[in-house]
């Protein structure tokens, strides 16, 4: 009899709705393309320089599994500064993904509920549901808005982790610093953990974005390098912690030791000097782009005018979004469908992270599929 191959756990979670739609565009010549979730605009030069500096240099081999020792102290003097946090826990990982990864696999036991406001970024659903743990997905829509008391009659005796990410992906929602205080009394009360996933702390348009860190000790704060400079393929993010939860980063550390070893050498040396580069200009393009693509499409579709990310996350006039997507690829245009990121299937994401001449086409497509 021949042997089942794949593990159960697979049964679990899907192939990415995103490879799905590139699968469906594979012929497409020149769309417009508003799936991906990554900047427009290339590494800064200087940060590359950096980087084939330290190749240069030999810093080729593997960092110490926690990271390079000079990048850590300047993740943990600027945790002490923003936070107050004393001789925080620093954890260099690959990417903020790889981070999520670690955390979660120090963490969550099968049946542990993990709290996720709808819609979420990907990969929160499908690494819990692998770990045998339970999402519990708590509804923000149609305004986004951070659904605080929702998340309160959420918690149980199961909850593990409440997950926040603001900036949003999919939603470009900022959260309030009013809203984020009120989470953070409700963990506090509770005594919940709260992971906070900040990779877009950057691209706040509105003023800056504010973490629960200032609020609530008891969290993980996970940033990275990718989408504020564009560094989407050197896999670089860090993990921080207060003191108090030294223990669980050891364990997030064993973990890394065991699978990543490592975050790349080379890109941790230039990712000392990434934390002194002004992108402030990069980002105020972005700011445009927001104005430019809400503009064009507020009159015409429901969506809540994006606050940071690069995403509008957008209402389907009728419908589904899974339908809608399919008759964007018949025009030519590359969108995600929202149930990719969303127990719904009512939306459609868009990433405005393109050029000016890009969005004015996409507006027009979008106006006449409407």
């Amino acid at each position: 009899m021949k042997k089942k191959l794949v593990a159960d756990r697979m049964s679990l979670i899907d192939a990415s709705g995103i490879r799905k739609v590139f699968a469906l565009a594979a012929d497409l010549k020149d769309p417009v393309n508003f799936s991906i979730g990554q900047p427009d605009f290339d590494v800064p030069e200087p940060l590359k320089r950096e980087a084939i500096k330290a190749i240069e240099a030999g810093f080729n081999r593997y960092s110490q599994t926690a990271g390079e020792k000079d990048l850590m102290d300047k993740v943990a003097a600027q945790m002490t500064a923003e936070f107050g946090w004393q001789n925080p826990a620093v954890l260099v990982a690959s990417g903020v993904s790889g981070g999520l990864l670690l955390a979660f696999m120090a963490l969550i036991n099968p049946g542990d509920e993990v709290i996720i406001p709808d819609p979420y970024f990907v990969i929160y659903k499908h690494v819990v549901n692998l770990l045998g743990g339970k999402c519990v997905f708590v509804d923000s829509y149609p305004d986004f808005r951070l659904p605080v008391d929702k998340i309160a009659d959420a918690i149980t005796e199961k909850t593990k982790l409440i997950i926040l990410n603001s900036p949003a992906n999919p939603t470009g929602i900022v959260y309030s610093p009013a809203e984020v205080e009120a989470l953070a009394a409700v963990a506090a009360r509770e005594d919940v953990l709260v992971l906070t996933d900040e990779i877009y702390e950057q691209f706040s348009y509105d003023g800056p974005a504010t973490s629960i860190a200032k609020y609530y000790e008891n969290v993980l704060v996970m940033r990275g390098f990718s989408k504020s400079y564009a560094m989407t393929g050197w896999r670089l993010a860090y993990v921080a912690a207060p003191a108090s939860l030294r223990p669980l980063m050891e364990e997030m550390l064993k973990i890394q030791q065991y699978t990543f070893v490592c975050a790349p050498t080379p890109f941790q040396k230039a990712a000392v000097a990434a934390m002194d580069y002004d992108v402030s200009p990069l980002v105020r393009d972005y700011v445009r782009k927001r104005d430019l693509l809400y503009a064009g499409l507020k009159d015409t579709f429901e969506l809540a005018r994006p606050q940071g990310a690069f995403y509008a996350f957008v209402k389907v006039p009728n419908g589904s979004g899974t339908e809608f997507v399919r008759r964007a690829i018949q025009n030519n245009m590359l969108v995600i469908p929202g149930n990719v990121f969303s127990e719904k299937d009512t939306h459609f994401r868009i990433s405005f992270a393109t050029t000016d001449e890009k969005i004015r086409q996409g507006v027009e497509i979008l106006r006449r599929l409407a």
